[in-house]
């Protein structure tokens, strides 16, 4: 027996009778394929295998070390919620029992270990020979299946459309000569899966594998194994909500969502179907392009004009792809850029829901007309009878863009902005002075969106914008400022220019040793020092900007210079008032630290009296010769980085620069 008798037992009374005879069931059926045996000894063995269940396939695994059941599981709902023995775990507990191969490799281990003397393990090679033995039993079915049912199944889907509902879904049939309805894509799936072989009629009887279709129908095939295993499983979940209501899916169709249509259409571009649409069968074919949609602008008379469809086009659908829009119409259906919604659809929509065929309107809205519409739709709007010649005063001209910018008292920001269409100029907020011009609305509603976006807000009173946050108004001068420069005409005051984003510099540096203290000078700041206590405080919160008491800002993001500043505070120690004096007064010690901190500053001008550079000067460039030696009466042997130390700590005492520590 490859299995102790008391571990078959154990499983058989945890499993019970009904998943036994089931599990008797997929052992005769060869459901079960062994992929993988570990094995010792009927004590000790690992065993893994998938099974072919009612409903998928399952991966099952169990260990037996020293005779107990160490480890087992399923991937089954039954093992995972029920912590039992399924009848997938007892099928391949059985099938390795019965299987001769494995009886003829393992039943007489224990004995044949006990006969060689040289007690080799051969465990790894059975386990080898074990697994090639599966995997070419394995390849010998598959290749066999393939040659003996090769076939060339063709798939044709046919598309039903309920123009009511705008609902798209798509059906398919499959055959040689003679084609059958798929009535089931979610059974369909399922034979693919196992390979089933499946009878649809007296012609048509094959085995599930992908060689046996036609290569043009692969992609299609594709498509609807994919769909068909989200309504397997949508289907078999048993969420009695959802049946409740009537939501579960259909089994003999994909109804298109606005992804299925995308992808659908890239299926089947170029090709016709068959169509029932709402009720009437036809034909539709699938075109990447619009359609030849055209209006037509004419004058009716003395200063009223007409905008008409030069064909009958209020048949159309359309639906909503994840990408694109499509048009159906006439028998095709069309694969329109994203933006036909907003040009050609828009202005069907207003036909089609107010029931015409012409929109009018005066010459006093051709301006409107002019730059609103047609520069969306100027290939699909016939003008060639129009004399534009003279009506060239109703075409607006481009649009010119001026910006006034200052700062007022409050330190706000302040905008007047001018229009101009050549020499006519006008503030486009003093409503009541518009001069009676054709004005482009699309550049004029475009800067004004643009002006709404920086955060600029509307000062009615004055006819202006205005920004009155530090936030907005800091941005706007380090970044949105050049977005309007790039596009109008961007005219500063004085005033505005003393406003701008300054970085903090420390100008000049001064540093001397005096009555054995150092002494740094900081008078040389660019900028009031009374305000660096709240410079430092947001430099640390990591803020972008301060914004000085003039109105200015200062920039505090990598800067070396406020970090000179902000490590002589916490690395030294210093007081902010000390700082904002701009004379410092700290220890001698503190001078390697110093000019460390001297080293990591650019651009800046730094003075150090000659006491102090010496001190700097000899501490890193001395050796530490053989003239220091360790006090007489040391009764101990130094050790070589001991007698650096100590020579190290005689140069700073030489240099005064020991610093006192108490106890």
């Amino acid at each position: 027996m490859l299995v102790n008798d008391e571990i078959i037992s154990e499983l058989y009374e945890n499993a019970g009778d009904t998943r036994y005879q089931k599990a008797l069931e997929y052992v005769k059926d060869k459901r079960v394929t062994i992929t993988n045996v570990n094995y010792e000894n009927k004590n000790n063995f690992e065993i893994s295998a998938s099974v072919r269940g009612d409903k998928a396939t399952y991966l099952t695994y169990i260990k037996i070390e020293e005779g107990k059941i160490k480890d087992v599981k399923c991937s089954c709902p039954d093992n995972t919620q029920n912590y039992c023995t399924c009848r997938h775990i007892l099928a391949m507990v059985i099938e390795f029992i019965d299987n001769q191969i494995y009886k003829e490799l393992y039943s007489n281990v224990s004995e044949k270990k006990k006969e060689t003397s040289t007690k080799m393990d051969y465990r790894g090679f059975k386990q080898m020979i074990t697994a090639f033995y599966n995997t070419e039993v394995e390849n010998i079915d598959e290749k066999e299946e393939v040659i003996k049912e090769r076939k060339n199944i063709k798939i044709v889907p046919s598309i039903i459309y309920d123009s009511y509902y705008k609902e798209m879904k798509v059906e398919f049939s499959i055959g040689t000569d003679k084609f059958y309805k798929l009535k089931s894509l979610s059974d369909f799936y399922t034979n693919m899966l196992n390979k089933s072989n499946e009878k649809y009629g007296n012609k048509l009887e094959f085995i599930h594998t992908r060689e046996n279709f036609a290569k043009e129908s692969l992609p299609i095939l594709d498509f609807i194994l994919k769909h068909a295993e989200i309504i397997k499983y949508v289907n078999s979940s048993g969420n009695a909500g959802y049946r409740y209501y009537g939501k579960i899916l259909s089994d003999n169709c994909i109804i298109l969502s606005n992804t299925g249509i995308d992808e659908f259409f890239e299926l089947v571009k170029g090709k016709t179907l068959e169509i029932v649409q709402d009720g009437e069968k036809g034909k539709i074919s699938f075109i990447p392009g619009t359609p030849n949609i055209k209006f037509k602008l004419t004058e009716v008379a003395e200063g009223e004009f007409e905008l008409t469809q030069k064909e009958d086009i209020f048949e159309y659908h359309t639906l909503e792809g994840k990408k694109y829009i499509y048009v159906i119409l006439d028998g095709y259906i069309y694969r329109c850029d994203k933006n036909y919604k907003n040009t050609v659809i828009k202005l069907l929509e207003i036909y089609k829901k107010n029931f015409i065929r012409e929109i009018k309107f005066s010459k006093k809205e051709l301006p409107d007309f002019f730059s609103l519409v047609l520069p969306k739709m100027r290939e699909n709007i016939d003008t060639s009878s129009i004399d534009t010649e003279r009506l060239k005063k109703y075409i607006p001209k481009d649009l010119n863009v001026k910006l006034y910018l200052d700062f007022d008292k409050n330190n706000y920001i302040i905008t007047e902005l001018k229009f101009a269409y050549g020499d006519i100029e006008f503030n486009p907020l003093d409503l009541e002075n518009i001069p009676n011009v054709a004005r482009n609305v699309i550049q004029e509603s475009n800067c004004l969106n643009m002006c709404r976006k920086t955060g600029f807000l509307l000062d009615s009173a004055n006819k202006r914008f205005v920004l009155v946050t530090d936030d907005a108004i800091y941005k706007f001068l380090s970044q949105d400022i050049n977005n309007y420069t790039e596009k109008y005409e961007v005219l500063v005051t004085d005033n505005f220019k003393t406003k701008e984003i300054k970085q903090p510099k420390l100008g000049t540096v001064g540093v001397k040793i005096e009555n054995n203290l150092l002494n740094i000078d900081l008078t040389g700041l660019e900028f009031d020092r009374s305000e660096l206590k709240e410079i430092l405080t947001k430099y640390n919160l990591k803020k972008k900007y301060h914004r000085l008491k003039d109105g200015s800002f200062l920039d505090l993001e990598q800067n070396d210079d406020i970090k000179f500043l902000n490590s002589l505070e916490y690395g030294m120690e210093v007081d902010y008032k000390d700082l904002e004096k701009g004379k410092i007064r700290v220890p001698i010690y503190r001078s390697l630290y110093l000019n460390k901190l001297l080293e990591s500053v650019k651009n800046v001008e730094i003075q150090k009296d000659k006491e102090y550079k010496e001190i700097v000067s000899n501490i890193d460039e001395r050796e530490y010769d053989n003239e220091i030696t360790p006090p007489e009466g040391l009764n101990c042997t130094l050790r070589y980085y001991q007698k650096v130390g100590y020579k190290w700590l005689k140069i700073l005492d030489g240099y005064r620069l020991r610093r006192n520590f108490s106890r």
